[in-house]
């Protein structure tokens, strides 16, 4: 059980360290001055969620690590989150739908979480669902805005939606891991929160007058990591390369 614990923590601290650090790039190349705050926000209270988790997964290792081993001396393969977070940011349009498809499953997780039989992870879920409850409204107010905007925001944003829409299916692929917490009370299986998941897509896509593509094809691999995309190298790279060239720095 310690292990599949230990998994499913860096699965849920991987998926807001990976998206964090995307979201951080925005900083200083937002289109317009609130959307660079609002995006640097994001990213710290993704980076906040990520303390947490990665701190308990380390604890309940018991290897003598911390949050910040974890997160800057593990290499690509030992990161286990979703596919969809690594993806680039493309355009403001494409980073706008990437954390929308990621907000709505998360509000959802966490909301499952808060009534964990681990009072550790239910109390991390309930400080962190109110920042992803923020997070959903305001990326979805923003598709919709984009979506149902000009000719070239709809293009754009139907694009991203295409690209996107094929790495939402590993988030309801369940598998050991899975299992065996959802048998302990500690956290859901993952096909339950799909139905709701769907629901909630489907009404936004609607008002932003986006069409879902017609396909059941699911990415796979990052939450186990059996398989990431290209991408997760050049952003480790760029997150890790200071505590790789100095071991041990701190402030």
């Amino acid at each position: 059980m310690r292990d599949a614990l230990f998994e499913f923590l860096c699965r849920m601290g991987d998926n807001t360290l990976v998206l964090g650090h995307r979201v951080s790039e925005w900083c200083g190349h937002a289109p317009v001055l609130e959307e660079d705050i609002a995006l640097a926000n994001t990213a710290l209270d993704l980076i906040g969620q990520t303390q947490m988790w990665l701190g308990l997964a380390a604890e309940v290792e018991g290897a003598d690590r911390s949050a910040d081993d974890l997160a800057m001396l593990r290499d690509v393969w030992d990161f286990r989150n979703l596919l969809l977070v690594e993806q680039p940011n493309g355009d403001f349009g494409q980073t706008m739908m990437r954390q929308f498809l990621f907000d709505a499953w998360h509000l959802l997780m966490l909301q499952a979480l808060t009534d964990s039989t681990d009072t550790r992870i239910a109390a991390i879920a309930a400080k962190a669902v109110k920042e992803a409850q923020y997070h959903l409204e305001r990326s979805a107010d923003t598709v919709i805005g984009l979506g149902d905007g000009t000719a070239e925001s709809h293009r754009r944003m139907q694009a991203a939606l295409d690209l996107l829409w094929p790495y939402v299916g590993e988030m309801f692929v369940a598998d050991a891991v899975d299992d065996s917490l959802c048998a302990a009370g500690i956290a859901p299986d993952p096909a339950t929160l799909r139905a709701a998941y769907e629901a909630r897509i489907q009404t936004v896509m609607a008002e932003a007058t986006l069409t879902l593509p017609d396909t059941g094809f699911a990415h796979q691999g990052g939450r186990t990591g059996r398989q990431h995309s290209e991408h997760l190298g050049h952003l480790l790279t760029q997150m890790q390369w200071l505590q790789r060239a100095y071991p041990g720095a701190t402030w």
